[in-house]
């Protein structure tokens, strides 16, 4: 692991992001994330059952602090203790696919709507029920944590677990929430991107059974990795996948999306997990752009990079996941 190359890729997303653990005063712990009425958030734990516990430094809140992006400001949830999922239901004819999005935020914090609640607007507006994460953070995955000024390791595999628990839970209420329980698939951006190899790559829970929804497959149908972060073993000399990062010959198809010129997450990422799955030969689209940048969700640039729903579209219509006939 070049040592070198941490510091600049955590300096670049502190200025970013401006993280809260560098300006705690910004969080607003008595403002917590709400998702637009008339939805609510789903706890996915039982409330009696203990989890494990992120390594937070207070209640959990919103920052909204933050560098524009596309001249639009943006909300991040910090300090999340007790994981939801929101369901968006499907606006117009109900394709029956599932949508579960992961935001980013480098297992920090969440960009809740930027690259959460936005995609879960325009996905469910074309006809796909969509779901938004709110996973454990900070430390739930591979991160870096400014006490030492290192890169560290989960305790336990959180993200993972709460990833793993939403989509058998929606597989487990699958008849109740009119949808397809063969078309489930994940969204993630940056660190939810790894997220999205995580939990491709991992057939079995990565946590005790809880109840019978955990009898349900923890592998979702398709896979959506936009410009992730955590897979390459930042070997400058080439592009390989860090020995954390296991692949699966049963990983769904995968499409990955990054720009060349992302300042926070090399490209590597992306070409390093395309070579893996394709070795494995797991069906997998990646488009690469020139230019692009981090972090640029929905939110329309002058770079082609952010035309890639309509690319996703039509990937999903050739897999069967969407209808052809109706372009949803």
């Amino acid at each position: 692991m070049s040592l070198r190359f941490i510091p600049v890729a955590a300096a670049a997303w502190l200025a970013l992001a401006c993280l809260p653990s560098r300006a705690a005063d910004k969080v607003h712990p008595d403002a917590p994330w709400q998702p637009p009425a008339p939805l609510t958030q789903v706890p996915l734990w039982p409330d009696a059952l203990s989890i494990a516990r992120p390594p937070v430094k207070g209640p959990e809140g919103t920052v909204d602090e933050h560098k524009p992006v596309q001249g639009k400001p943006w909300v991040s949830v910090v300090n999340v203790t007790r994981p939801t999922m929101t369901i968006y239901p499907p606006k117009g004819a109900n394709t029956g696919a599932t949508l579960v999005v992961f935001p980013g935020g480098g297992y920090r914090v969440l960009a809740i709507d930027l690259e959460g609640t936005e995609i879960c607007d325009a996905f469910s507006a074309k006809g796909t029920t969509c779901v938004v994460l709110k996973y454990r953070v900070p430390g739930s995955g591979p991160w870096w944590n400014d006490d030492c000024n290192c890169a560290k390791e989960p305790t336990a595999p959180m993200a993972l677990q709460d990833a793993q628990r939403t989509v058998v839970l929606l597989r487990h209420q699958a008849k109740a929430l009119h949808i397809d329980p063969h078309r489930i698939g994940v969204i993630g951006f940056s660190a939810g991107g790894h997220m999205v190899a995580d939990i491709s790559n991992h057939p079995r829970l990565s946590y005790k059974s809880v109840d019978d929804a955990d009898k349900e497959s923890p592998v979702p149908d398709f896979a959506i990795a936009m410009y992730p972060g955590h897979l390459w073993d930042q070997d400058e000399h080439g592009a390989k996948l860090h020995p954390r990062n296991k692949i699966s010959t049963k990983a769904p198809p995968t499409f990955i999306v990054q720009a060349q010129n992302d300042p926070v997450d090399d490209v590597r990422n992306s070409v390093s997990y395309y070579l893996a799955l394709t070795k494995a030969g797991v069906p997998v689209e990646m488009h690469l752009y020139a230019t692009g940048g981090h972090a640029f969700g929905l939110r329309g640039t002058s770079t082609i990079a952010t035309q890639w729903p309509l690319q996703v579209d039509r990937w999903l219509r050739d897999l069967g996941m969407l209808s052809p006939e109706t372009g949803q």
